[in-house]
């Protein structure tokens, strides 16, 4: 039987077995950053991506990068400049996205739970509210009334079907998220009565899928119950965001998403959907899939152990700092991340190895069983696919360790 694999590294190039990010040899970038542990984004990696995407998505088509992937401000910036908006999840994300210098009407505001202070800085600064339900739109009508400011509003919708074999499934049943679609029409009807900028609908049901068929349903089905709800908007509908959903491939045996197959489809819905709808913008919100490739975290061999015949390379990186790599960020059964020995990618001596932390708890684990070229004290450790949930989702203080650095290069 075949032993899975994880998919070949395509993002980086290697050269003379090191890895080579944006240029730079790994070895070179270590020295460069000054200390290990640190994650590094390659803009090249990232610029190919949305230039790929961009080159199979319909011209029609808005594409959004939602922050909660990745907020690092450089890479931020970056994809201000590259994306027709930025979506966000709080307030801290919100300025961020501000401080971008792009307009207020192509950010979007998401996620249950909004505090006053954060719907009110959302009113102040014109972005689109993504509202959650209907008591979030009555303390967002308050507030407007206070402030004698017409707010921009989207309803969030919890549709009634799921995406098949997503990876987090956030809608087809109860959910904190959004308003269930049975109860949208309701909500439409009090937005008649109110000074509202109604902009249209938000609807997200998955995340980190790697089916194109399920995508595909999903995306069909989203279509179909936007022109439902069409016949009950206080307004014609000026955005449809059609979430993301889109994946990378992660562990062994993954492959990666067959983009085309789901861009193709999106063309025929997009031209559909400017018959039903006339002018309205569709949006594909997308986090991970546009820069978790893009990032790699890199950390150093400390010291190498053989404990009854097992061996273990431990390294100054660990679950502190990349929490996903450990298998504690949503694994049932734990799975090794793509990891490589960054200089010695394929050729020369291979060994079987268990490669964990400094940290006092036999969770610090960033691979197991995993065959790397022979390390060293001294060498450097790379866990690949790491631009997306990396460093803003690790319990960074844990043990009181200094955080890893962060450079876009």
């Amino acid at each position: 039987m075949n032993t899975p694999v994880h998919a070949p590294i395509t993002q980086f190039p290697i050269v003379d077995d090191q890895l080579v990010v944006s240029g730079i040899p790994l070895a070179e970038l270590a020295d460069q950053v000054g200390s290990t542990p640190f994650y590094a984004y390659g803009q090249d990696a990232v610029n190919q991506r949305v230039s790929d995407l961009r080159a199979a998505l319909p011209e029609k088509l808005k594409l959004h990068y939602a922050i909660k992937a990745n907020p690092f401000p450089p890479l931020v910036k970056m994809l201000a400049g590259l994306t027709d908006g930025l979506d966000v999840a709080s307030q801290g994300e919100m300025t961020l996205a501000l401080s971008t210098g792009i307009a207020p009407s192509t950010i979007s505001f998401a996620g249950p739970g909004k505090r006053d202070a954060e719907l009110r800085a959302a009113v102040e600064a014109g972005v689109i509210i993504n509202v959650e339900s209907g008591n979030e739109l009555e303390r967002i009508v308050n507030i407007g009334n206070l402030l004698s400011i017409q707010p921009k509003v989207a309803l969030r919708v919890n549709p009634g079907f799921e995406l098949k074999s997503s990876g987090m499934k956030m809608g087809g049943g109860p959910s904190p998220f959004g308003i269930d679609a049975e109860l949208v029409p309701s909500v439409l009807q009090r937005l008649k009565e109110l000074d509202f900028q109604f902009t249209g609908f938000h609807i997200f049901n998955g995340s980190q899928n790697l089916n194109a068929q399920h995508l595909i349903d999903a995306q069909n089905a989203t279509f179909e119950l936007a022109y439902q709800l069409a016949d009950s908007t206080p307004s014609a509908i000026d955005t449809l965001n059609i979430g993301g959903g889109f994946g990378i491939p992660y562990f062994p045996g993954e492959a990666r998403l067959d983009v085309n197959a789901v861009t193709d489809n999106l063309h025929q819905q997009v031209a559909r959907c400017s018959e039903r709808l006339g002018n309205t913008s569709v949006i594909l919100e997308l986090g991970r899939y546009l820069v978790g490739e893009a990032g790699i975290y890199v950390c150093r061999v400390v010291d190498r152990k053989v404990s009854r015949g097992k061996t273990y390379l431990v390294t100054d990186g660990g679950l502190h700092q990349h929490l996903a790599a450990s298998g504690n960020f949503g694994q049932i059964i734990r799975k090794n991340y793509p990891v490589v020995h960054g200089t010695r990618i394929a050729d020369g001596a291979r060994e079987t190895v268990n490669v964990v932390g400094p940290l006092c708890t036999p969770l610090d684990v960033l691979a197991m069983n995993m065959e790397l070229g022979a390390a060293t004290p001294g060498d450097l450790i790379v866990v690949l696919q790491s631009g997306a949930y990396g460093y803003s989702a690790s319990p960074l203080n844990f043990l009181s360790h200094p955080p890893p650095r962060e450079i876009l290069i």
